[in-house]
């Protein structure tokens, strides 16, 4: 078999082999620039053990930091942030073309709040890669399955761009319902901007107590409002999305709160939760319903696993 350099496009020669995943890999070497690469591999290159990568994106999707895979695998750490890359770029590509003509009758949409490298204060106007970034994620209420998310500041530029995700996965009428950012809510809000009179829409407001300092806010009131249409109020709520968000921080190491584990990259954020989301709607039994979101959704027929989306 011929191979042309990926750099200069030159004539490459057979250089060598090595085994991975019990298989042998062929080498190429360019007889004009020098350079050398292998065969197409399931991880892009990366010259590691295929069984020890699952074994890391298992680790990543069950909460467990960078710096604890490196001690459990022996792997050094830009090796896993190497395979945290990978297998979030594949996510994000299966969800991409997975995730399409979505039925669902109650839509949820919140926000859940991060940050990258340093806290906002910290943080010089107009850096839009580090400081506070927000995780948007919208879910059907039935089925469980994450529709889509968008992790970036809280802006209207986000927001809008986020909604419109949604608008391309979903089809047919269904109500959706958010918190009463105004953002979302307003009188030309991007709920409007976006939709239109197409969906129903309510906003929900909630009402905490002052805090103290040992106890959490106490929940003193909720108030919802319809804003487009004619949504069902029984059914206007953004407590399932709420308890995802929780989902979300429980299993994203760089989510949780009060720890070491805050992502230093941007990029490395959005891998990470693009990842957790094909986990959480393709790979985890649901207790709601004792099947994965995107089996009760009916976007899949299966469960699948780690190894068919590495591979």
């Amino acid at each position: 078999m011929s191979m042309t350099c990926h750099c200069c496009s030159g004539r490459c020669r057979k250089s060598g082999t090595y085994r991975n995943r019990n298989r042998v890999v062929q080498r190429y070497a360019c007889d004009r620039c020098g350079k050398s690469f292998s065969e197409e591999q399931p991880l892009q290159g990366m010259r590691v053990d295929f069984d020890k990568a699952c074994q890391v994106v298992h680790l990543l999707c069950e909460s467990m930091g960078i710096r604890a895979i490196e001690r459990l695998t022996g792997l050094s750490r830009p090796t896993v942030l190497s395979i945290l890359e990978v297998a979030g770029e594949k996510a994000n590509a299966f969800l991409e073309d997975r995730l399409r003509c979505v039925q669902a009758p109650l839509v949820e949409a919140d926000e859940i709040h991060s940050f990258v490298q340093c806290k906002q204060q910290m943080v010089e106007d107009g850096d839009t890669e580090r400081g506070e970034q927000y995780t948007f994620l919208s879910m059907a209420k039935d089925s469980k399955l994450i529709i889509n998310w968008l992790v970036g500041k809280r802006t209207r530029e986000n927001a809008v761009e986020f909604l419109m995700g949604l608008k391309r996965r979903m089809v047919g009428n269904f109500q959706l319902t958010t918190d009463n950012w105004h953002i979302y809510s307003g009188e030309f809000g991007s709920v409007w901007e976006v939709f239109g009179h197409w969906i129903d829409y309510a906003v929900e407001t909630k009402y905490f107590a002052s805090p103290t300092p040992v106890l959490p806010r106490r929940l003193i009131g909720i108030r919802r409002r319809p804003r487009i249409g004619n949504p069902d109020m029984d059914l206007a709520t953004t407590c399932h999305a709420e308890r995802t968000n929780l989902t979300l921080r429980t299993f994203t190491r760089r989510l949780t709160r009060c720890t070491l584990g805050y992502s230093k990259k941007l990029d490395n954020l959005k891998h990470a939760v693009a990842l957790f989301m094909w986990y959480y709607d393709f790979c985890r039994i649901h207790s709601a319903h004792g099947k994965t979101p995107a089996v009760a959704a009916g976007v899949a027929k299966k469960v699948w696993t780690i190894r068919e989306l590495l591979y």
